[in-house]
C-alpha cells in the first residue's frame, strides 16, 4: 500500500476530570487493560470485550470517502463478503456511545490533532478523516501532502487531522537508527492532541529492513548484536522523555496507539491449517484469544508506566487479535496483506474508543 494511507494512562472515564491533578500529585498511572487493572467504578474496561453483529455498521460507506489508501479499500478492490463491516465493539461490563463525527468536530473547534507513526497510524488517520467526512458531508475540507505530512481539514470547523509518517518516533539516516535522537519533535509540538504509534518497523527484516546499525551517543551496534525488544524499549524511552519535558498536557492531550495484531500464523489462533488471513470472515467469538499477547505489549506498558506526564493507551491488542477477518488478504490492490485493515473497518472502533475518551464527562 502506499504511504497515505505519562505515568502510563489508559483514560478511566469516572477519573477524566481529576486525571491532570492525580498525575501531578502522585506521578502514578491508572492502568486498564493488564492484569492488575485499575478499572472504571462501574467495573469497566474498555478494551476488554468481544465483537458483535450490527447491521446498523459500518459507520460509513467507503465508496464515498475520499481519504481511503488504495490497498485499503477491499470493496472495491472486489472484496465479495461484506459481513466483516458488521461487527461492533462491545466491552464486557459496559455501553459505549455510537460514534458521532459532528459532535467530536464541535468538541474540537479551532484544534489540531496529529497522528505520528508508521501505516497503521495512517489506517487509523484515514478512518478517522472518513468518519468525519461522513458525517458531514457537505462541510468544505481540504486535503494536503507535504513531504511526510499529510492533512485534512475541515475549514468549517476549524480543525485539522494530520498524519505525519515516523515509523521509529526516532532518527534513522544513511542505515542507522539513533536510538537517542527523535525525528520530528518539532512538527509534534504544533498539535493540541497527538496520537503516536510504533511498532512493526521494528520487526522488519529482508528487504523491507532499511538499517543495519543503531546508534546510542558515539557508539555504534550491529543490528545482530542487539535485540530487537530492547532497541524498540530504548526508542520509545527517547520519545517518552521528549513527552516528559515538552508537553503540557494542561493543554495537549497525548494517546499511544497499542499494538496492533497481524494474522499471518493459523496456529496462533488454534487453526493451524489455516495458513493466514486469507478467506476469513468472521472475528473470533468471545472475549480470549488463544495466542500470545505481541512482544512489544509489554515494552509500550513499561515504557509508559515510567513517565510522569498522562499519556493513554490505546489497548487495541485483544480487539485486533480476534479480528482475523478484518485484513485485506489479497484484496489489497496487489499482494497479500494480513497486517492492515480494510476500512471500512477495525480501526472505525479505535476512532470510537478515542471519541469516547475525548467527549466522556
Amino acid at each position: 500500500m502506499t504511504a497515505q494511507m505519562a505515568g502510563f494512562w489508559v483514560f478511566s472515564l469516572c477519573h477524566l476530570l481529576l486525571s491532570l491533578t492525580t498525575a501531578s500529585l502522585h506521578h502514578q498511572p491508572l492502568i486498564i487493560g493488564q492484569d492488575d487493572q485499575e478499572k472504571l467504578s462501574n467495573g469497566c474496561d474498555l478494551f476488554q470485550g468481544s465483537w458483535v453483529f450490527d447491521n446498523s455498521y459500518p459507520l460509513y460507506d467507503a465508496s464515498q470517502c475520499p481519504f481511503i489508501d488504495a490497498g485499503l479499500n477491499c470493496q472495491k478492490n472486489g472484496r465479495p463478503d461484506k459481513l466483516y463491516l458488521q461487527y461492533r465493539w462491545n466491552p464486557t461490563d459496559c455501553n459505549i456511545k455510537r460514534f458521532n463525527g459532528e459532535d467530536l468536530l464541535e468538541k474540537l473547534r479551532g484544534k489540531k490533532m496529529m497522528f505520528v507513526g508508521d501505516s497503521l497510524g495512517s489506517n487509523q488517520w484515514e478512518s478517522l478523516g472518513c468518519m468525519f467526512h461522513a458525517a458531514v458531508p457537505n462541510s468544505t475540507y481540504s486535503l494536503v501532502s507535504r513531504g511526510p505530512l499529510t492533512s485534512i481539514s475541515f475549514q468549517d470547523y476549524g480543525v485539522s487531522v494530520s498524519f505525519l509518517k515516523d515509523g521509529f518516533l526516532v532518527t534513522q539516516e544513511n542505515r542507522v537508527v539513533k536510538l537517542d535522537t527523535l525525528s520530528g519533535s518539532e512538527q509534534w509540538k504544533e498539535a493540541d492532541i497527538l496520537i503516536f504509534n510504533s511498532y512493526h518497523w521494528w520487526l522488519h527484516t529482508g528487504r523491507l529492513q532499511t538499517w543495519d546499525y543503531y546508534q546510542i551517543g558515539n557508539n555504534t551496534i550491529k543490528d545482530k548484536d542487539m535485540d530487537r525488544m530492547e532497541a524498540y524499549k530504548t526508542a520509545l524511552t527517547t520519545w517518552a522523555n521528549w513527552v516528559d519535558s515538552n508537553v503540557d498536557t494542561t493543554n495537549t492531550k497525548v494517546f499511544f496507539q497499542g499494538i496492533s495484531t497481524v494474522h499471518y500464523h493459523g496456529n496462533e489462533w488454534n487453526e493451524p491449517q489455516v495458513q493466514d488471513c486469507t478467506g476469513q470472515i468472521k472475528p473470533i467469538e468471545g472475549s480470549n484469544f488463544p495466542g500470545a499477547r505481541p512482544a512489544g505489549d509489554a515494552v509500550v506498558k513499561s515504557v509508559l508506566n515510567s513517565m510522569k506526564k498522562p499519556v493513554y493507551l490505546l489497548d487495541i491488542v485483544l480487539l485486533t487479535q480476534l479480528r482475523k477477518d478484518g485484513h485485506p488478504s489479497k484484496y489489497a490492490n496487489g499482494g497479500l496483506d494480513c497486517s492492515h485493515w480494510c476500512l471500512a473497518g477495525v480501526p472505525d472502533t479505535w476512532n470510537q474508543l478515542l471519541y469516547t475518551i475525548l467527549t466522556e464527562k
